[in-house]
Parts: C-alpha cells; sequence; structure tokens
C-alpha cells in the first residue's frame, strides 16, 4: 500500500504562466511515468466499479483525475505504437499486427518517419527507460545486430528489461531482454528473485531504474515506461496471490456484473439508469462452474500482483524525493480479452515446440520465439483444455467470455472491436504538483485517445515535436495535449477521432460515434446518453451518418488503410 505525501499544493498562478509560456528550464520539467496494463478491462479496477483489490491504483485515482472516455486502438501492437509515436496505428506502421503485408502501414515495424517519446524527450535531455512488453517489431530473436533497429534502445530508450514478444509464460517469458541482450529468466547474474514471475520482474526494475537514476542523474528529468503483460493470458498466478480470491467468484459471471454494476453508479461512473449491453448467450455443452471461477480468480490475482508493483513504484518515488515533481500516467491497452486461448472442448492441439535443439537446454527458451512452450522448465508438458484449471507454469488458458464481459462492464464487444468494450480504458492522471487540490478525485468525460499521449508529454517537457530526424522527415503528430483538460478546459481538437483494426471501424466526433464490424453496416449512438450502444439511431439520422461515414473514409485514405483481410488486398513494392 502506498503512503502520499501532503498533497495540499494548489496550482499557483507562477506554474499556469509556466504553461503558457512553454516549459524551457530544467526545473519546470517534471517526470513522466506512463504505466500500461494488458488485456484489463473498463471495471477491473477498485475505482472503476471492480471487486479486485487494487488500493494503489484507486489512490492515485483519488489523488488525481480520471479521463473517462480515453481510448486505446483495439490491440496489443497498434496500441503500443500509438502511444509511442503520437501517430494512429496504420501512420507508424503497424495497421494491423507484426508481419510485413506489404505496405508501410502494414510493416510490423514502428517506421523510419516517426518519432518515439523517448527519442523526443531524451533530445531534450530527458533520461528514458522502459519495462515490461515491447511488441512493436517482428525482430523477435535476430541473427544479426542490425536487425535489433526496432528494439527499445535504437528507438529512444536509455535502459531496457523487457519482452520483445507479445506474450507468454509469467513463470519463464520468451524473447526476455536486458537493454540490448536476449536472456534466460533463470540464467540472469543481475537479477535472482527467490521465485521468478514476470510482473514481478517488471516492477522490481522499474524501481531499479528509479533508484539508479537518482543515484546517477539526479539533476535530469526522466521518462519511464511500464508495460506489463498482466492479465494477458495465460491465466497464471503466485500461489499466495492465487489463495486470496479462492471462492470469490463461485457465484458466477452474473452476480459480479451486476455487483460491478451497482458499485458503478455509487461511484457515479455510470448514471443510475444505465442499461447495460445485453448478455452473452452461454457456450455450447455443459459449463464447468469450479473450472470457470478458477480463471478468474487467477485473473484476480494478476491485477492484483500488478497492482502491488505500482505500489512499489510510487514507493521508490516517495523513497527518492520525486514523487511530487512526477506524472504518473495509468491505462490499458484494449479492453478486456474473450478469445478462447487453451479453452476448446476437444482434445487440444500439441503445444508450440520450445527452444533451438542445438543449443543447451538452460538456453532454450532464451532464444525461443513462440509463445507457447511445449513444457516448464523443469519438464512438466504444457497443459490446455475445457476444465484444466489454470494458474500455474504447466498451464495455458483464457478465462473466457463470460468473464470478458464482466471485465468490460457495461460495455459491448471485446479486445479486437471498436465498440466502446474494445477500446476504451480509464486514463488515471496523478501530479501533486501540477494538478490542483480542488480537482483530485474528478473525472473529465472530454473523449481522447492514445494520440494524445506524445504531445502531452512534450508540452510538459517544453519540447518541440520533430519535423525531421536523421534526415528523413517526419510523419506531423495527430493529437492534442491533454493539459488543457487538467486545467478544467476543453479540448480543442478540432477534428474527430478514428479507428480501424481488422476492418472493424469507427469516428468519433464529440458526442456522436460512428461504428461498424467488418463488412456489417455503420451503426450511430450518441455516447453522451447511450455509451453501451444500445439505441442505433443510424436509420434516424442518414446525413450525420453519411458525413462522418465520408470523413472516416478520407481518413483511411490518409493514412493507408487497407481492406479486411489484408490478402484481399495487392500486396505494394517497398519503394
Amino acid at each position: 500500500m502506498i503512503k502520499h505525501p501532503h498533497l495540499g499544493l494548489i496550482l499557483s498562478t507562477a506554474l499556469v504562466a509556466s504553461w503558457s509560456a512553454g516549459r524551457t528550464s530544467a526545473a519546470d520539467r517534471p517526470n513522466i511515468v506512463v504505466i500500461m496494463a494488458d488485456d484489463m478491462g473498463w471495471s477491473d479496477l477498485g475505482c472503476q466499479g471492480g471487486e479486485i483489490d487494487t488500493p494503489n491504483l484507486d489512490r492515485l485515482a483519488r489523488g488525481g483525475m480520471r479521463h473517462t472516455r480515453f481510448y486505446n486502438a483495439a490491440r496489443c501492437c497498434p496500441t503500443r505504437a500509438a502511444l509511442l509515436t503520437g501517430l494512429y496505428p496504420h501512420q507508424a506502421g503497424i495497421g494491423h499486427m507484426m508481419a510485413d503485408r506489404g505496405s508501410d502501414a502494414y510493416r510490423g515495424e514502428l517506421g523510419a518517419n516517426t518519432v518515439t517519446i523517448a527519442e523526443a524527450l531524451r533530445d531534450t535531455g530527458y533520461r528514458t527507460y522502459m519495462a515490461g512488453k515491447w511488441h512493436v517489431t517482428k525482430k523477435i530473436a535476430p541473427s544479426a545486430e542490425v536487425e535489433k533497429a526496432g528494439w527499445p534502445l535504437h528507438r529512444g530508450f536509455d535502459r531496457f528489461y523487457g519482452t520483445i514478444h507479445g506474450g507468454g509464460s509469467y513463470f519463464d517469458p520468451v524473447s526476455l531482454v536486458r537493454d540490448d541482450r536476449l536472456i534466460s529468466a533463470y540464467d540472469d547474474p543481475e537479477y535472482r528473485p527467490r521465485e521468478y514471475y514476470y510482473t514481478d520482474a517488471i516492477s522490481d526494475h522499474a524501481v531499479r531504474f528509479i533508484g539508479d537514476h537518482s543515484r546517477d542523474h539526479d539533476s535530469k528529468p526522466f521518462f519511464l515506461y511500464v508495460a506489463y503483460t498482466a492479465p494477458h493470458w495465460p491465466m497464471q498466478a503466485k500461489a499466495a496471490e492465487l489463495a486470496k480470491y479462492r471462492g470469490r467468484y463461485d457465484a458466477g459471471p452474473a452476480a459480479i456484473r451486476k455487483a460491478r454494476l451497482e458499485k458503478q453508479r455509487r461511484l457515479g461512473l455510470i448514471v443510475a439508469d444505465l442499461e447495460p449491453s445485453p448478455p452473452i448467450t452461454p457456450n455450447e455443452g455443459p459449463i464447468d462452474s469450479a473450472f470457470e471461477a478458477r480463471c478468474m480468480e487467477v485473473f484476480a490475482a494478476m491485477v492484483d500482483t500488478l497492482d502491488q508493483g505500482v505500489g512499489r513504484i510510487v514507493g521508490e518515488l516517495e523513497r527518492t524525493g520525486r514523487m511530487n515533481d512526477t506524472v504518473i500516467l495509468f491505462l490499458q491497452d484494449n479492453g478486456a480479452c474473450a478469445e478462447g486461448m487453451g479453452r476448446s472442448r476437444k482434445a487440444p492441439a500439441p503445444a508450440v515446440r520450445a527452444g533451438t535443439p542445438s543449443l543447451p537446454p538452460m538456453l532454450a527458451s532464451t532464444l525461443q520465439t513462440e509463445m507457447i512452450p511445449a513444457q516448464t522448465r523443469d519438464g512438466y508438458p504444457m497443459r490446455q483444455g475445457y476444465g484444466v484449471l489454470p494458474g500455474g507454469a504447466d498451464t495455458f488458458i483464457a478465462y473466457g467470455e463470460a468473464w470478458a464481459q464482466v471485465g468490460n462492464t457495461p460495455f459491448r464487444e471485446y479486445k479486437h472491436w471498436v465498440h466502446e468494450g474494445g477500446i476504451s480504458t480509464p486514463l488515471i492522471v496523478h501530479w501533486p504538483s501540477g494538478i490542483a487540490e480542488n480537482r483530485r478525485g474528478e473525472l473529465d468525460p472530454q473523449p481522447s485517445h492514445l494520440i494524445d499521449i506524445m504531445p502531452t508529454c512534450l508540452e510538459l517537457a517544453g519540447a518541440t515535436y520533430p519535423k525531421t530526424r536523421a534526415g528523413l522527415a517526419i510523419t506531423p503528430q495527430e493529437g492534442v495535449s491533454l493539459l488543457q483538460a487538467w486545467r478544467g478546459k476543453e479540448l480543442d481538437r478540432g477534428r474527430p477521432i478514428f479507428w480501424e483494426h481488422e476492418g472493424n471501424r469507427a469516428v468519433c466526433d464529440g458526442r456522436w460515434k460512428l461504428v461498424a464490424k467488418h463488412r456489417g453496416p455503420w451503426e450511430l449512438y450518441d455516447i453522451e446518453v447511450d455509451r453501451v450502444e444500445r439505441r442505433d439511431l443510424a436509420a434516424r439520422e442518414p446525413d450525420r451518418v453519411a458525413k462522418m461515414s465520408a470523413a472516416w473514409k478520407a481518413w483511411a485514405k490518409r493514412v493507408g488503410v487497407r481492406p479486411w483481410p489484408l490478402t484481399d488486398a495487392p500486396k505494394e513494392k517497398r519503394p
């Protein structure tokens, strides 16, 4: 649990003046910590209506403010590309996932015409650190140094500990890297915990980076990006945390969802008479209640462990005297995940073979590039299939659609889709010396997006977005700084926000949202009164649909969106 210092600092006239004039002195520039969770739903945190124990993030929310209509890009790597560059994923080169699909919008790599937050801030004197999941390059296990060009140290970070891949075991992660070198969790002389667990390792290294910075670079501000893989599948947790949640989910998804709705009403997150999205139709076949409850118990334990790590990061900021002058942003990379990983009712297919046969066993996982190993490091076969109780290192299972709907309470759809359940994340903002005391705990409902994080960081640092880098023209940034909202003012966006992922598409212009599933018709919603997207107004507002869809088509052409599936479109050759 974190203990905050006195928070009674009111935003002064001098500080407002320094913002207006641009922050130029090092003393005015705050440290910036961006923390991202993976596959967490909109309602999972305690401050968002959930029953999971998240006291540290809840305290940050109470002591700061929250953007309640903050949006991500619906999927892991497109979100990371947009966050890091301030561009839409297609402009950054990651319009889908990590494969090169033959056009610059779908290279599976951050483009040379982009600049990352780390690069932009380091150019202004910030030290830059990252711990966690990278997932913006297809070069997982490069065979030559030149192929590491897309790795963190080559995109602006001074230090890095984490994984290049998008997922994997929490007890033995694949593609684990320290700075610029592939390592093994079990053969690392610099980090030897009693029990290795990846979420803890990310937190520990974030704490280490803050401590080392205070010792070696105390006069400089820093940017720290903490990208947890938790609670992305597989559902794996430490025994002590799992024990805390035994029996908590025996009532089943419907009862937990109802309780979250009631808590959200009490917290003022939703209106009292809001009607949630319809419940899902149960899967075919009998439901194994013990198995389903166990899945959510493990998920909750994973979120709990993440929150404990946030507490340790905050504790280190306090210990080093940096808490007051540090901006902390917390967000999630997409909505809850309804993927059925490892939940097949049929005999599961053999797991992907792990390692490289020519390597010694202790080094095999170092160059392992597939997320699902055939067995654990100590030789137990990996288990999957409906009814296999998850949690241990020898299981590789997701928690399923019913719990994903609970996670996204009260919204529709999930990760992959661009309805509210797929793209909504709370954005917690905590900054003791920069957010007025009388604004702490407030909820800001203005629509905002990942593309706004880059301009926000640049304004905080008094930095300018570059027009060129290494002789190449840089794609102009798309977002707006959120500092105006932190001052209680309206954001001057000037244009709508757009999405496309796997043919799912949307445009948001103020209170109005136009959205469609792949090959489905456009649906129109007034989000201010119907954020659960139940009452489609498209037939009633044809002129608005025509205008907004035309804007979406113009945006899609500008950023390089191609028809889905991408194989339907002809491949383009590199220039």
